[in-house]
């Protein structure tokens, strides 16, 4: 997979977890644990895949909470499987 092809999805993760953020129906805890796998994604102090590793085993915890709104699950894993994509291929 090309570095360009890696930011994309990086972004599109990212607009999607803002959008999350965003929500008013998502219940606080989840936007701030939302904001924290954010900040953790757009980090560079890591490399990308210990990122991604990292962000997925977050979000993977998160969907599992009692709070969480089954559309925001729904978009959680979707935020996964395209984050899953980059971790393969490093």
């Amino acid at each position: 997979m090309v570095g360009t092809d890696k930011e994309e999805i990086i972004k599109r993760c990212t607009e999607m977890l803002e959008d999350m953020m965003s929500d008013i129906t998502v219940p606080r805890s989840i936007r701030r644990s939302a904001g924290e796998v954010k900040n953790k994604l757009l980090n560079g102090e890591e490399s990308l895949a210990v990122r991604v590793a990292s962000v997925i085993s977050d979000l993977d915890e998160l969907t599992t909470s009692l709070n969480i709104p089954s559309h925001t699950r729904a978009l959680v894993w979707s935020i996964v499987s395209q984050l899953e994509t980059i971790s393969i291929e490093e």
